[in-house]
């Protein structure tokens, strides 16, 4: 099988470069590395006074303004661009841990025809904090499983859970099931994952497919971002309506809470709990954006571009 990657692209860092280097010492190579950057002129100032096309010749870069990005759209439009059978969506700042990543991630769809997607597991940096660390182990345990229609009674929102930080895609499928939603902010990946299962497919979560990927957000990017989430939940009641979010988010504290005190770091629960109260905030405002005036949408929202194109 023909395997390409697509990496949406937003000024650029020498990270991405890392990114580049170990797909392409991967077991199974990739075809193509399709990469649909926003606004040229970062892109140019990283690359400056190297030669990236002749040391890349598999990497392909499609320039857009920041305008014409949007989370599903661009990946949509990425996915147009792949030759391949398979297909895998990767973030910038995602870097594989191994050189058998794009094996592993892969090795489901291949094994089993009613698998539409799998996604891989996000293992945090070493310098990441002990809040961000067993927030990555909470949702992205060592443990791989399929998720689909009948695990919605036990799993909840869960069975939707996938992630385009690192995740794969049976193209076909992918075709037949209309791609992301393209006009989107949020949760492009989870969108695609519900509409698959609800159509008999099934999501794959791979545990053996690892990548270093964390975030140390400020309690205000929290709120931002959080905020962008439940907007998006509040656009797709379709999907998330009888399916909350809370009760997975007040275990995810409750357990980090009690593992703080566990490792002896219980001064941490005040930054937790500072931390939660901010996603909840924006969380909650996000689910109700229609009742705010446009500015103070405007102002809570993370990707704020967004709402130029609503």
């Amino acid at each position: 099988m023909k395997i390409d990657v697509i990496i949406p692209v937003y000024k650029p860092e020498k990270r991405f470069l890392e990114l580049i280097s170990r797909l392409e010492k991967q077991t199974l190579k990739p075809n193509r590395i399709i990469i649909m950057n926003t606004e040229e002129k970062y892109f140019e100032a990283l690359l400056y006074g190297t030669d990236f096309a002749r040391e890349h010749p598999n990497a392909e870069v499609h320039h857009l303004s920041k305008w014409e990005f949007n989370h599903g759209g661009t990946r949509n439009d990425g996915a147009a661009r792949s030759t391949g059978d398979i297909f895998v969506c990767m973030t910038q700042d995602a870097l594989p841990a191994d050189n058998r990543l794009l094996e592993e991630l892969t090795a489901a769809l291949s094994a089993e025809e009613d698998i539409a997607v799998s996604y891989a597991r996000q293992l945090p940096e070493k310098d990441s904090g002990e809040i961000e660390k067993y927030t990555r182990q909470f949702n992205y345990p060592e443990e791989s499983c399929v998720k689909g229609k009948g695990q919605l009674p036990e799993m909840g929102i869960k069975t939707y859970f996938c992630s385009n930080v690192c995740a794969a895609y049976k193209k076909e499928v992918f075709r037949k099931l209309g791609g992301f939603e393209r006009h989107v902010n949020f949760n492009e990946d989870m969108l695609f994952a519900a509409k698959a299962v609800q159509a008999g497919w099934k999501i794959a979560y791979c545990a053996g497919a690892k990548v270093y990927h964390c975030h140390n957000y400020t309690c205000a990017e929290q709120f931002h971002r959080n905020f962008d989430n439940g907007v998006s939940q509040a656009q797709h009641p379709e999907v998330f309506k009888g399916l909350p979010s809370e009760s997975e988010g007040v275990k995810l504290v409750k357990q980090t809470a009690a593992h703080l005190c566990s490792i002896h770091k219980p001064w941490l629960v005040l930054r937790l709990f500072a931390e939660s109260a901010a996603k909840y905030a924006g969380f909650f405002l996000g689910r109700r954006y229609k009742s705010l005036p446009a500015g103070v949408v405007r102002a809570c929202a993370m990707n704020k571009d967004y709402w130029k194109q609503v």
